[in-house]
């Protein structure tokens, strides 16, 4: 969640509680969107390069940029990645184009190339891949996509997605009910067709081979995103990842060995694993502090020096807006987010100001949170009851929106429950928010995937994570001297 990007439910016209569940409810991945599409980005399609069109594909580039959480800077990485989409793009089937590589600051497992020559990988993608031809074979597939005016094919898909964000926008008269469809925890490209997807596998195991890397790359990572897809992480992320527009299917991963075997066999190219792991090690993996950390069911900001407790059940997903979390089993949902609001007005007339409608005036209660002045209330919709929270910091106003489909008891003691753990952070707390990273250890004789494992931090399914992450399974037998990567703090 950063600091700036808040959502302001002033002045809202009719439907807004129905507006508030979206913001809750909809938006998680799993409660009701479409797994196969999601929101989706108009992507720029090709043409003439004219100044106008440029500066087009700038502010497209820019964007993409920060929805996706920002660039990730890495020297050693973004070398390495300058160098394979080099030898990819000039193996391809248009040799004279260029491309430039952005790594975005994501945690989630996506790729994506634009026909003006930009390459986006995020670093959730990176600390899958094992090798270079691994991180080759994507973007080969991505440029094949490029080559093969797959761009051109979806172009409906893209604007039709494009007219459901600017509807919601209009609609709900609030440009944050848009920007919430283009989140960085909700954002997928438009899926392609299923004989599109096969034809850039084909086409880009081929290119790779005549990049002269293992050209086996392709089918190894297909199986890791499969595998990622499954974990609980990639559970929650499933309608924001790289899976979500690229399936992986068992027919993909036979047609990709089954093409990789057209130009030889195992091991006749390279894959150049050390080079690739040492150019990722330090990567940061999972959140980045700066928009907050999530461990389990507790959120951390350092910037805002604040953090809460999701109560048992829920699950926590971070985006650029707000913390959204649900609890499937109990049907409830919350949104955790923080607006300015004048000194001069009380909490109490803050929550009674028509930002949410059905509001129970009567409800409204005065209280204190870790010190800070707080105020709560019940709101009531047709399918939807809300518990509200709210509590000042100076000019800024950190807001609890808990959704329950029944107002029991139960539900009212889980809200009270999140909303009064809500407390500042110490400069001592503060400071000890830093980030996970990737770190590569050497196996050492009778090393196994159990003892490296525990080498991890203290992260959910440690042990399915690492071998999921070195692409083993479970009790396979580590190689003296091979290199591998874990989660380290």
């Amino acid at each position: 969640m950063s600091v700036g990007l808040v959502f302001h439910f002033r002045n809202l016209p009719g439907a807004r509680t129905r507006a508030i569940a979206l913001a809750c409810v909809a938006a998680l991945g799993g409660c009701t969107t479409d797994q196969q599409g999601g929101s989706s980005i108009a992507l720029p399609e090709a043409a003439p390069r004219i100044l106008g069109i440029e500066r087009a594909a700038d502010r497209e580039h820019n964007r993409l940029v920060a929805t996706f959480g920002g660039q990730y800077r890495s020297p050693a990485l973004e070398r390495d990645l300058d160098d394979i989409v080099r030898r990819v793009a000039a193996a391809s089937e248009q040799s004279d184009q260029t491309y430039k590589v952005t790594i975005l600051n994501s945690p989630v497992v996506n790729a994506f190339a634009l026909p003006t020559g930009h390459v986006y990988v995020t670093r959730g993608l990176l600390a899958l891949a094992n090798d270079n031809s691994e991180v080759a074979a994507v973007l080969a597939h991505e440029i094949a996509h490029v080559t093969a005016k797959h761009a051109l094919a979806r172009a409906e898909l893209e604007q039709r997605s494009e007219l459901v964000s600017r509807v919601a926008s209009e609609v709900l008269n609030d440009p944050g009910a848009g920007r919430i469809a283009r989140s960085e925890g909700r954002v997928t490209l438009a899926s392609f067709s299923r004989t599109q997807e096969l034809e850039a596998d084909r086409m880009g195991v081929a290119t790779i081979g005549r990049a002269g890397f293992d050209a086996y790359g392709a089918s190894r990572f297909l199986v890791s995103l499969g595998r990622n897809a499954g974990t609980p992480s990639g559970q929650r992320r499933r309608g924001m990842d790289f899976l979500s527009s690229h399936p992986s299917t068992p027919e993909r991963v036979a047609a990709a060995i089954a093409a990789a075997r057209q130009i030889g066999p195992p091991g006749s190219g390279d894959s150049e694993r050390n080079r690739y792991l040492s150019a990722l090690e330090g990567l940061v993996y999972g959140d980045d502090p700066a928009e907050g950390m999530i461990r389990g069911r507790r959120f951390a900001h350092p910037t805002l020096a604040v953090g809460f407790t999701a109560p048992p059940g829920f699950t926590l997903e971070n985006t650029a807006e707000a913390v959204l979390g649900v609890n499937h089993a109990n049907g409830q949902a919350l949104r955790f987010d923080n607006v300015q609001v004048a000194e001069t007005e009380s909490l109490e007339s803050f929550l009674a100001s028509g930002w949410i409608d059905g509001l129970l005036n009567d409800s409204v209660q005065s209280t204190t949170v870790d010190g800070m002045p707080a105020a709560t209330a019940v709101a009531r919709g047709k399918e939807w009851s809300f518990l509200l929270g709210a509590a000042r910091s100076g000019s800024r106003v950190f807001r609890l929106l808990f959704a329950t489909r029944a107002l029991t008891p139960e539900a009212q003691a889980a809200f009270r429950t999140a909303f009064h753990s809500l407390h500042r952070l110490s400069p001592e707390e503060v400071a000890a928010i830093r980030p996970m990273r990737i770190e590569v250890l050497t196996a050492s004789e009778g090393d196994t995937t159990e003892t490296m494992a525990a080498r991890m931090a203290p992260i959910d399914n440690a042990y399915e994570r690492f071998l999921v992450l070195n692409s083993l399974s479970r009790g396979q037998a580590l190689k003296p001297g091979r290199r591998y990567k874990v989660v380290a703090e």
